[in-house]
């Protein structure tokens, strides 16, 4: 697992650079449009840490690209299979939950599939994505609280909800046990950066 966080660090870090130099930035330029600081953005870029969910999303709106540009490889195949437990793993709990990237598609606007787990007791909190960003998420197993922009959705197993990312929200085990869900967002291209962060260190 060790190997496979740090070959995924050093794929991100070459992406980013890949993408900073490809708009003739700077560090400092990336640094103050992402709201990160320069030896952050120095120690992502050497693929010598795993940046946090929040950091990559930080990077990905101030570069203008979605997610999955900067976690994946690009392809031109018309289809792409992931195999089953090779997904980025982008978010860690400190229970051991998990926030997973099994897919996605930038073709240009980003969609994105993800499996998460949250063990009693973890959240998941957000800021707002990109305007016009949307989200679906489905409940596999267990209960979750799903707030959106300061409302709290109860939802059990086999309950869905659709709403916008583009406000703040929050996911959270609220039973006694693991809650499980799968999660499908769409975000339009050339949303837009907006001020402010994108992402707590614990959340999408």
């Amino acid at each position: 697992m060790e190997d496979e966080i740090s070959g995924l660090a050093v794929a991100i870090g070459a992406r980013v650079r890949h993408e900073r130099q490809a708009r003739q930035w700077t560090l400092d330029q990336l640094a103050d449009a992402a709201g990160v600081s320069r030896r952050l953005l120095v120690t992502v870029e050497q693929g010598a840490a795993n940046p946090s969910l929040g950091t990559l999303l930080k990077l990905s709106e101030a570069l203008g690209v979605g997610l999955p540009v900067l976690v994946e490889p690009p392809t031109r195949a018309a289809a792409t299979v992931t195999q089953a437990g090779s997904g980025a793993v982008l978010w860690s709990g400190d229970h051991g939950g998990r926030g997973v990237l099994v897919a996605s598609a930038t073709l240009p606007d980003a969609f994105e599939l993800w499996e998460w787990t949250l063990e009693a007791g973890e959240r998941h909190d957000s800021e707002a994505h990109t305007p016009g960003t949307r989200e679906l998420l489905h409940v596999l197993e267990g209960a979750l609280s799903v707030t959106v922009d300061g409302v709290a959705h109860e939802l059990t197993a086999g309950d869905a909800v659709a709403f916008a990312g583009d406000v703040a929200h929050a996911y959270a085990a609220s039973g006694s046990d693991r809650s499980r869900f799968s999660l499908a967002v769409y975000e339009p291209a050339g949303g837009g950066a907006r001020p402010g962060a994108h992402a707590t260190a614990s959340g999408s």
